[in-house]
């Protein structure tokens, strides 16, 4: 069936509406509507996630609706999973309520117990919920660090990990299968006088902070240390500012424009705080303030960056891998003196994150594991200790500034890393040091690292081909060196690798040390680039590193 006949039927169908059918017929461009109808929209990392509006390929209620019917399929055939039920969270976006309230329907009306946050939270605080509900599922609307015109629907399962390929796979399965008429709703306020839906107030959350203030490391810190903060408008604000609080900082600040929740991000367009651009206004406030520490997360508050002043007053932006590789440094450091590193301590990261934060940990002792991109995948290894007593779970993180630190959340956790972050930068300001002296030092004892992350977009039907084409080019070529550098080796993940799995993943090792991944993004339609090299002179490192980068990216754009 091509994408006029399923745009027909889509039209055609009982779920269209009004408002939808004048968003169809408004649409003069050949290539839009193909866009919009040519497939149904698909599980990516965890869930969906795509482009508000009408359409298969769009996030919509309709489309949420059938995806709510096949999890609710799933979990009910799975073992006491309709009585555990399932809880459900929801960031600050456009029909992010909606989307909570018809999935809730939907999963009272199959008699599934259902639990739903009384106002947004952010992600991590639905992985907690989880676990500390026992619920068989969780399900986040979120778009994460999208721009506006963006929602998704994050799927977890019992251990409070996002889901991996196999309960994917059963829901995409059920999916499949089903028409909208197949789909059960009942009414909200009903399901919620019937106690079919629990709304949830205060009692996840304080035991939610409870154990992440049980986390904090130092309490000889510089408390008076000046921090902006800014949630950019999403579900970060209440959680991160009550953590900060807690933990005794009293000088905090705000980026007024982004504290309340806004869809429209008008001050942020693409609110993900990995792109420099994101602070922007944040410098600002941060001149006025004369501020120590920037501190800043994404929408659903998994994700932070951060910026720091330097030597000079200037403001300093610090990469996922160096932040990470801090984190490491100065957990187990406070760890160690506190003689609490187990002997089976062990910290996770994604293949495609950098080695300097492996160098660390073992040259405390601490076992280190990788696995392919995404928290769901970092997170299956602590999942799997629970059960085993193999290894105790102290950190894990990736390069795009997600980071988790202790057993009580299973995903990327912005709350508890900005309070270890804030931590960090006190104990460290106590004692002279700004962050920009503590890479260095790191970088004096185990090699200065350099890295640069590229992603090229490619909207659009076209846009799926050329990223295709260029994973088939670089699959099919035998490349010989890069950069006058010699490949070493190249590792293909399609098929799986070792005990990693597999994933549509290239990774080149080159003869000095250095390496470069390519992949698909998960989430956007883009094609991402990481190139990781690392010297003993800065200098050398940075142009290798351009050199490297630019030669890459110049092969990728020549393929059509």
């Amino acid at each position: 069936m091509d994408y006029k006949e399923k745009m027909k039927n889509w039209l055609n169908s009982k779920i269209n509406s009004e408002k939808y059918t004048d968003e169809i017929r408004k649409i003069d461009d050949e290539e839009e509507l193909k866009d919009r109808f040519h497939k149904e929209l698909e599980f990516g990392t965890a869930g969906l996630r795509g482009i508000i509006g009408a359409g298969t390929n769009r996030m919509n209620e309709f489309v949420v609706a059938k995806v709510a019917q096949a999890i609710s399929n799933v979990v009910l055939n799975h073992e006491g999973g309709k009585e555990r039920g399932i809880v459900i969270s929801r960031d600050t976006r456009y029909l992010s309520e909606e989307f909570t309230k018809i999935s809730a329907c939907i999963f009272a009306a199959n008699g599934i117990k259902t639990y739903v946050f009384d106002d947004v939270r952010p992600t991590p605080m639905l992985s907690y919920a989880v676990r500390y509900l026992n619920t068989i599922s969780g399900i986040m609307i979120t778009a994460s660090h999208n721009p506006k015109d963006y929602n998704g629907y994050k799927v977890y399962w019992e251990k409070g990990s996002q889901i991996l390929d196999d309960i994917a796979d059963e829901i995409s399965s059920e999916n499949k299968k089903l028409n909208f008429d197949d789909v059960k709703i009942a009414n909200f306020e009903e399901a919620v006088a019937k106690k079919q839906i629990v709304i949830l107030t205060s009692e996840v959350d304080e035991s939610y902070y409870k154990k992440t203030l049980a986390m904090s490391l130092e309490e000889d810190i510089d408390k008076d240390m000046r921090i902006l903060y800014t949630p950019l408008n999403g579900t970060g604000n209440k959680p991160v500012r009550y953590v900060l609080g807690q933990r005794g900082f009293t000088n905090v600040n705000l980026v007024d424009e982004q504290v309340n929740p806004d869809p429209e991000f008008k001050t942020a367009p693409y609110p993900n705080p990995e792109d420099v651009k994101a602070f922007s206004l944040s410098l600002e406030y941060a001149k006025k303030y004369d501020s120590d520490l920037i501190i800043a997360t994404d929408p659903d508050c998994d994700r932070v960056s951060i910026m720091s002043k330097g030597a000079k007053g200037e403001y300093v932006n610090f990469n996922g891998n160096q932040i990470g590789a801090m984190m490491i440094y100065y957990i187990l450091d406070r760890l160690k003196v506190k003689n609490q590193i187990s002997e089976r301590g062990a910290i996770v990261k994604s293949v495609v994150t950098g080695d300097l934060g492996e160098k660390i940990a073992k040259s405390y002792g601490v076992d280190f594991f990788e696995t392919l991109t995404g928290f769901k995948n970092i997170c299956s290894l602590p999942n799997r200790w629970d059960e085993t007593g193999e290894h105790k779970f102290i950190f894990g993180y990736e390069e795009s500034i997600g980071y988790v630190y202790g057993d009580h959340v299973r995903d990327k956790d912005a709350v508890v890393s900005s309070m270890i972050i804030a931590e960090m930068a006190a104990y460290y300001k106590k004692r002279g040091k700004k962050l920009t002296d503590v890479l260095e030092d790191i970088f004096s004892e185990y090699g200065y690292h350099a890295e640069k992350v590229s992603a090229l977009s490619f909207k659009g039907v076209e846009g799926s081909k050329r990223i295709k084409g260029i994973m088939e080019h670089f699959r099919d070529t035998q490349y010989n060196s890069f950069c006058s550098l010699d490949v070493k080796d190249r590792i293909d993940y399609e098929k799986g690798y070792k005990d990693i799995g597999s994933s549509n993943l290239l990774i080149y090792h080159l003869a000095d040390g250095s390496w470069f991944a390519i992949r698909p993004s998960g989430t956007e339609p883009k094609i991402k680039l990481y190139v990781y090299v690392v010297d003993k002179l800065k200098d050398k490192a940075d142009a290798k590193l351009k050199n490297l980068s630019e030669e890459i990216i110049e092969k990728m754009n020549s393929i059509n």
